[in-house]
Parts: structure tokens; sequence; C-alpha cells
């Protein structure tokens, strides 16, 4: 039996991790496991005012894809998954993934793995604004 996808996109507005939490609620589960992707406030030694995230127009796709190679994972109930585009302040969450399972041990390997092939494969670019006035455009994996 394989997982559900729950949530699989890619949105300009901002990401509850609540509602990715209760998307992948189920009676079976023993484990629910989150990450929030947060943005900070410095990069290598820089300090940053914001990012802002643009892609390609195949990314919800790509992002579909991830969630149901995840979900067909037999140990794994459901999935769900967001990235935000658009300009996001410090603190702003960018990524948010919730993964339920069994066993704490599958939600924690599910949810890293999920976090992992998104950066990997989801073609986003971000632009990074820096606090001294310069900023740089960099593949977000």
């Amino acid at each position: 039996m394989t997982g559900a996808v729950v949530i699989a996109e890619v949105r300009d507005e901002p990401l509850d991790l609540a509602a990715h939490e209760k998307a992948v609620s189920d009676r079976r589960a023993g484990a629910v496991v989150t990450f929030q992707g947060v943005v900070r406030d410095h990069d290598d030694g820089r300090g940053v005012t914001l990012l802002e995230y643009e892609g390609h127009p195949s990314a919800e796709g790509i992002i579909r894809e991830v969630a149901a190679e995840i979900a067909a994972d037999p140990d794994v109930y459901a999935v769900a998954v967001s990235h935000r585009i658009g300009t996001l302040a410090i603190g702003d969450v960018a990524l948010v993934v919730a993964v339920s399972t069994a066993h704490r041990a599958a939600a924690f390997a599910a949810c890293a793995r999920t976090v992992d092939e998104v950066k990997a494969r989801l073609p986003i670019w971000k632009r990074q604004v820096f606090t001294d006035g310069t900023e740089e455009w960099v593949n977000c994996p």
C-alpha cells in the first residue's frame, strides 16, 4: 500500500505548517514529522534583508513528482509539501514538509528525503538582498 500525496504545491502565499500537519494526519500514524525552511538574516557571513524566489513553470509538476516518490514508500501514510515563491522577509517560511508514518524513524527519514529531493530537483532560484545593498541570484539546490 502506498501513501497519499495530500499537498504538493508551489505558491506565492504564506505557508501554513499546521495545515500541512493536519493534512497528513492518519489514525494509523504513530509519527508525524514536519520541517519548515525559514528565511534567516544571514548567509555565508553576510547580513540578508530579504529573499525573492522565482520558479520555473515546471516547478509544480516536479514537486508533485517528488511527493509521489516519497508517498510510494510503503512506510509512508501521507506527504504534504509546499514551496513558496515571491518576496519573503526574514522569518518567513519558504518550504514546509509534513510526513506521517507508523514509526518515528521512518517519518524522520521520509521528511529528510523530501527536503533533500525538493532542494536538489525543484527549479527555483532565489535573489538574496544583503544589508550592504548588494544582491545575488542563486539556484536553490
